[in-house]
């Protein structure tokens, strides 16, 4: 084979029989993201800038459906993987309460989750959890997308300590409010994504020591169309 590099950009005019081939087959996709899945009352925050560094709303509403779907005791889903804000395109407001609730539709999910990642359930023992949200919080100061948005448990962490043991304290919160300290020795139901199950995002323990791995749940998307559906 010989050739060489031809750059491709948006200054390059489309071929147009392939250009409306293009546009003949996006109709009716676009027309389907116009469907509407739910309303919501509040901004959900899918901002990089927050859930990569801290707890953001969307991080906990999704990661509270992905336990209620599966049962799990704990969700962990990467900050990096909420890929928007809702109402999409929306800067991210000082006050997260809307004045008059917004419809949400099915692109607006897809955009929040475009990588069709699917759910993953495992077990894992309470020291290998300590392990993934260590991990989690390694590259705060580098924005890096392994930032842990959690349900089924609440984490205090300090940045101002080295990579690697940072996280202060871990409790497991019942389905009754009450939190009690992870134990390093128990083995605990988790839920997360596919990706960051086989190790993505530096999650190396899911990948080594999870415990009866299933990592063909529903797509990660349909999870949240569903909890906003339900929830509105």
């Amino acid at each position: 084979a010989d050739g060489d590099t031809i750059l491709l950009s948006r200054f390059i005019t489309p071929d147009p029989t392939v250009d409306g081939i293009v546009k003949t087959l996006a109709a009716p996709i676009e027309e389907l993201k116009q469907t509407p899945v739910g309303e919501s009352s509040v901004f959900l925050v899918g901002d990089r800038a927050v859930c990569r560094v801290q707890e953001c709303n969307l991080g906990d509403f999704v990661t509270d459906a992905m336990r209620a779907a599966t049962g799990a005791q704990i969700a962990i889903t990467n900050g990096g993987g909420i890929r928007s804000n809702v109402p999409v395109g929306a800067d991210t407001p000082a006050d997260v309460t809307l004045k008059t609730p917004i419809a949400v539709t099915l692109g607006d999910v897809l955009t929040v989750f475009p990588f069709g990642n699917l759910v993953s359930t495992f077990k894992l023992t309470g020291a290998d959890v300590v392990a993934a949200l260590e991990n989690g919080v390694s590259l705060v100061e580098e924005g890096a997308g392994r930032f842990p948005q959690v349900s089924g448990i609440r984490y205090s962490w300090d940045g101002s300590k080295p990579a690697g043991s940072r996280i202060v304290s871990v409790e497991v919160v019942a389905e009754d409010g009450t939190a009690t300290p992870i134990d390093p020795a128990a083995t605990y139901t988790l839920v997360s994504n596919d990706f960051m199950r086989r190790g993505g995002d530096g999650y190396e323990v899911f990948a080594t020591n999870a415990i009866d791995p299933y990592d063909f749940g529903k797509p990660l998307d349909q999870v949240l169309q569903e909890a906003i559906k339900a929830g509105s």
